[in-house]
Protein backbone atom coordinates (compact mmCIF):
# COMPACT_ATOMS: atom_id res chain seq x y z
CA UNK A 1 0.00 0.00 0.00
CA UNK A 2 2.57 2.91 0.79
CA UNK A 3 4.18 2.14 -2.64
CA UNK A 4 0.78 3.19 -4.23
CA UNK A 5 0.66 6.22 -1.76
CA UNK A 6 4.12 7.34 -3.52
CA UNK A 7 3.06 7.07 -6.94
CA UNK A 8 -0.06 8.55 -6.36
CA UNK A 9 1.83 11.67 -4.51
CA UNK A 10 4.65 11.66 -7.71
CA UNK A 11 1.50 12.28 -9.56
CA UNK A 12 -0.10 15.07 -8.01
CA UNK A 13 2.73 16.82 -6.14
CA UNK A 14 5.86 16.19 -8.35
CA UNK A 15 7.70 19.20 -7.35
CA UNK A 16 7.01 18.08 -3.27
CA UNK A 17 9.78 14.89 -2.75
CA UNK A 18 8.41 12.49 -0.38
CA UNK A 19 10.46 10.36 1.99
CA UNK A 20 9.78 7.13 3.25
CA UNK A 21 12.17 6.10 6.39
CA UNK A 22 11.39 2.92 8.18
CA UNK A 23 12.04 2.77 11.97
CA UNK A 24 10.74 0.23 14.76
CA UNK A 25 7.39 0.33 16.39
CA UNK A 26 9.24 1.58 19.84
CA UNK A 27 10.56 4.25 18.08
CA UNK A 28 7.73 5.60 15.55
CA UNK A 29 5.83 7.86 17.60
CA UNK A 30 9.14 9.78 19.28
CA UNK A 31 9.64 10.44 15.38
CA UNK A 32 6.50 12.17 15.40
CA UNK A 33 6.30 14.12 17.84
CA UNK A 34 9.96 15.39 17.82
CA UNK A 35 9.39 16.63 14.53
CA UNK A 36 11.51 14.40 12.30
CA UNK A 37 8.75 12.83 10.49
CA UNK A 38 5.75 14.78 9.21
CA UNK A 39 3.24 11.59 9.64
CA UNK A 40 3.82 7.98 9.90
CA UNK A 41 2.15 4.45 9.59
CA UNK A 42 2.08 3.36 13.35
CA UNK A 43 0.66 0.55 15.53
CA UNK A 44 -2.39 1.08 17.65
CA UNK A 45 -2.78 2.60 20.31
CA UNK A 46 -0.67 5.74 20.45
CA UNK A 47 -1.14 8.94 22.70
CA UNK A 48 -4.25 10.31 21.34
CA UNK A 49 -3.63 13.47 23.02
CA UNK A 50 -0.65 14.76 21.20
CA UNK A 51 -1.43 12.63 17.97
CA UNK A 52 -4.11 12.20 15.34
CA UNK A 53 -4.61 8.42 14.38
CA UNK A 54 -6.85 7.21 11.32
CA UNK A 55 -7.23 3.49 11.21
CA UNK A 56 -6.64 1.63 8.64
CA UNK A 57 -6.48 -2.38 9.04
CA UNK A 58 -5.56 -4.81 11.12
CA UNK A 59 -2.57 -7.13 10.30
CA UNK A 60 -2.83 -11.12 10.43
CA UNK A 61 -0.35 -12.61 13.05
CA UNK A 62 1.65 -15.24 11.68
CA UNK A 63 3.91 -18.28 12.83
CA UNK A 64 7.39 -18.09 11.44
CA UNK A 65 9.21 -21.52 10.91
CA UNK A 66 11.90 -23.31 9.37
CA UNK A 67 10.58 -24.79 5.94
CA UNK A 68 11.11 -28.61 6.72
CA UNK A 69 9.29 -27.81 9.95
CA UNK A 70 6.07 -30.09 11.17
CA UNK A 71 4.02 -27.09 11.32
CA UNK A 72 4.26 -26.21 8.00
CA UNK A 73 1.60 -29.69 7.26
CA UNK A 74 -0.77 -27.53 7.90
CA UNK A 75 -2.43 -24.34 6.26
CA UNK A 76 -3.60 -22.74 9.52
CA UNK A 77 -2.58 -23.10 13.61
CA UNK A 78 -3.91 -22.23 16.37
CA UNK A 79 -2.38 -21.39 19.81
CA UNK A 80 -2.83 -25.18 20.40
CA UNK A 81 -0.89 -26.07 18.26
CA UNK A 82 2.14 -24.20 19.33
CA UNK A 83 1.86 -26.41 22.63
CA UNK A 84 5.11 -28.23 22.68
CA UNK A 85 7.36 -25.36 20.66
CA UNK A 86 9.97 -22.81 22.21
CA UNK A 87 8.01 -19.33 21.14
CA UNK A 88 10.43 -17.08 21.39
CA UNK A 89 9.57 -13.29 22.55
CA UNK A 90 11.52 -10.74 21.83
CA UNK A 91 11.77 -7.46 23.53
CA UNK A 92 10.13 -5.07 20.89
CA UNK A 93 7.36 -7.67 20.61
CA UNK A 94 4.39 -5.73 19.18
CA UNK A 95 1.74 -7.72 19.90
CA UNK A 96 -0.44 -8.09 23.43
CA UNK A 97 -0.41 -11.51 24.90
CA UNK A 98 -2.12 -12.16 28.23
CA UNK A 99 -0.54 -15.78 27.96
CA UNK A 100 2.00 -16.21 25.55
CA UNK A 101 1.60 -20.11 23.19
CA UNK A 102 3.70 -22.99 23.91
CA UNK A 103 6.95 -22.66 26.48
CA UNK A 104 9.39 -19.62 27.16
CA UNK A 105 13.20 -19.52 25.79
CA UNK A 106 15.63 -19.29 28.34
CA UNK A 107 16.05 -15.41 27.36
CA UNK A 108 14.24 -13.04 25.32
CA UNK A 109 15.55 -12.31 21.77
CA UNK A 110 16.70 -8.11 22.08
CA UNK A 111 14.82 -7.36 18.64
CA UNK A 112 12.37 -9.24 15.92
CA UNK A 113 15.29 -9.25 13.43
CA UNK A 114 17.37 -11.42 16.03
CA UNK A 115 14.14 -14.02 17.17
CA UNK A 116 14.54 -14.73 13.70
CA UNK A 117 18.09 -15.63 13.06
CA UNK A 118 17.34 -18.29 16.33
CA UNK A 119 13.99 -19.60 14.43
CA UNK A 120 16.63 -19.93 11.20
CA UNK A 121 18.97 -21.93 13.64
CA UNK A 122 16.43 -23.88 14.73
CA UNK A 123 16.24 -23.10 18.12
CA UNK A 124 11.98 -22.44 18.05
CA UNK A 125 9.01 -20.89 16.73
CA UNK A 126 7.94 -16.48 16.13
CA UNK A 127 4.78 -15.54 16.17
CA UNK A 128 4.27 -11.68 14.37
CA UNK A 129 2.60 -9.65 12.26
CA UNK A 130 2.41 -10.63 8.41
CA UNK A 131 4.33 -7.36 7.78
CA UNK A 132 7.02 -8.27 9.69
CA UNK A 133 7.54 -11.53 8.49
CA UNK A 134 7.57 -10.29 5.29
CA UNK A 135 10.15 -7.78 6.12
CA UNK A 136 12.65 -10.27 7.78
CA UNK A 137 12.17 -12.85 4.66
CA UNK A 138 14.62 -15.74 4.90
CA UNK A 139 14.70 -18.31 1.72
CA UNK A 140 15.20 -21.24 4.52
CA UNK A 141 11.65 -19.81 6.55
CA UNK A 142 7.61 -19.74 6.03
CA UNK A 143 5.12 -18.87 8.01
CA UNK A 144 1.87 -20.24 8.88
CA UNK A 145 -1.60 -17.83 10.06
CA UNK A 146 -1.93 -18.13 13.58
CA UNK A 147 -6.12 -18.24 14.49
CA UNK A 148 -7.57 -16.74 17.39
CA UNK A 149 -4.53 -14.90 18.47
CA UNK A 150 -3.81 -11.28 19.16
CA UNK A 151 -3.89 -9.01 16.13
CA UNK A 152 -2.12 -5.55 15.30
CA UNK A 153 -3.92 -2.54 13.79
CA UNK A 154 -1.86 -0.07 12.04
CA UNK A 155 -2.99 3.35 11.94
CA UNK A 156 -1.61 6.45 10.17
CA UNK A 157 -0.61 9.51 12.21
CA UNK A 158 0.88 12.95 12.47
CA UNK A 159 0.99 15.59 15.68
CA UNK A 160 -2.06 16.94 16.65
CA UNK A 161 -1.09 20.13 16.23
CA UNK A 162 1.21 19.99 13.04
CA UNK A 163 -1.64 19.03 10.76
CA UNK A 164 -0.45 20.65 7.50
CA UNK A 165 -1.55 21.34 3.88
CA UNK A 166 1.10 18.78 2.94
CA UNK A 167 -0.24 16.37 5.48
CA UNK A 168 -3.81 16.46 4.99
CA UNK A 169 -2.57 16.30 1.33
CA UNK A 170 -1.36 12.58 2.48
CA UNK A 171 -4.13 11.70 4.24
CA UNK A 172 -6.54 12.25 1.08
CA UNK A 173 -4.49 9.81 -0.79
CA UNK A 174 -4.88 7.15 1.89
CA UNK A 175 -8.49 7.72 2.14
CA UNK A 176 -8.64 7.30 -1.51
CA UNK A 177 -10.11 10.69 -2.43
CA UNK A 178 -9.86 12.43 -5.90
CA UNK A 179 -7.47 14.82 -6.71
CA UNK A 180 -10.28 17.58 -6.92
CA UNK A 181 -11.76 16.71 -3.61
CA UNK A 182 -11.69 20.01 -0.90
CA UNK A 183 -12.51 18.13 1.99
CA UNK A 184 -9.61 18.91 4.90
CA UNK A 185 -8.93 22.40 2.74
CA UNK A 186 -11.05 25.81 3.48
CA UNK A 187 -13.48 25.85 0.91
CA UNK A 188 -14.73 29.20 -1.11
CA UNK A 189 -18.06 29.69 -0.98
CA UNK A 190 -20.57 28.89 -3.66
CA UNK A 191 -20.75 32.45 -5.06
CA UNK A 192 -16.73 33.23 -4.90
CA UNK A 193 -16.57 29.88 -6.76
CA UNK A 194 -19.22 30.75 -9.81
CA UNK A 195 -17.99 34.15 -10.38
CA UNK A 196 -14.70 32.88 -10.99
CA UNK A 197 -15.87 30.57 -13.24
CA UNK A 198 -17.59 33.06 -14.68
CA UNK A 199 -14.62 35.27 -15.24
CA UNK A 200 -16.52 38.78 -13.97
CA UNK A 201 -16.74 41.21 -11.73
CA UNK A 202 -20.18 41.70 -9.94
CA UNK A 203 -20.24 45.37 -10.43
CA UNK A 204 -19.45 45.23 -14.18
CA UNK A 205 -22.23 43.23 -14.91
CA UNK A 206 -24.58 45.59 -12.91
CA UNK A 207 -23.12 48.61 -15.38
CA UNK A 208 -23.66 46.47 -18.23
CA UNK A 209 -26.97 45.40 -17.47
CA UNK A 210 -28.33 48.86 -16.52
CA UNK A 211 -26.62 50.71 -19.64
CA UNK A 212 -28.72 47.59 -21.76
CA UNK A 213 -31.86 48.51 -20.18
CA UNK A 214 -32.01 52.44 -20.55
CA UNK A 215 -30.85 51.46 -24.00
CA UNK A 216 -33.42 49.42 -24.76
CA UNK A 217 -36.47 51.76 -22.63
CA UNK A 218 -35.11 54.49 -24.93
CA UNK A 219 -35.70 53.18 -28.38
CA UNK A 220 -38.03 49.74 -28.00
CA UNK A 221 -39.53 51.18 -24.76
CA UNK A 222 -43.20 53.55 -24.85
CA UNK A 223 -42.16 56.93 -23.40
CA UNK A 224 -43.70 59.88 -22.66
CA UNK A 225 -43.31 63.18 -24.44
CA UNK A 226 -41.04 63.10 -27.67
CA UNK A 227 -39.35 59.78 -26.31
CA UNK A 228 -42.57 57.91 -26.84
CA UNK A 229 -44.30 56.14 -30.12
CA UNK A 230 -44.45 58.40 -32.92
CA UNK A 231 -48.29 58.65 -34.33
CA UNK A 232 -49.62 58.05 -37.57
CA UNK A 233 -49.98 61.14 -39.44
CA UNK A 234 -53.90 62.66 -40.39
CA UNK A 235 -55.09 61.24 -43.53
CA UNK A 236 -57.05 63.76 -45.90
CA UNK A 237 -60.26 63.07 -47.55
CA UNK A 238 -59.94 60.95 -50.81
CA UNK A 239 -60.52 63.41 -53.63
CA UNK A 240 -63.44 62.26 -55.79
CA UNK A 241 -62.10 61.82 -59.38
CA UNK A 242 -63.21 64.14 -62.12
Amino acid sequence: MPGKWVRIWNERLPGVPLDLTQVSAATAQGLLLGGDADAGLVRLPVDRTVLSAIPLYTEQTVVVVPKNHLLTAADALTPEDLADEIVLHPLDDVLAWDSLPGRPALERPATTADAVELVAAGIGVLVVPLSLARLHHRKDLTHRPLEAAPVSDVALSWPEAATTDRVEDFIGIVRGRTVNSTRGRPQQPAQEKKRQRAGTDPGRRRQQSGAGSRKSGGSGGRGRGTGGATKNPRRGRPRRGS
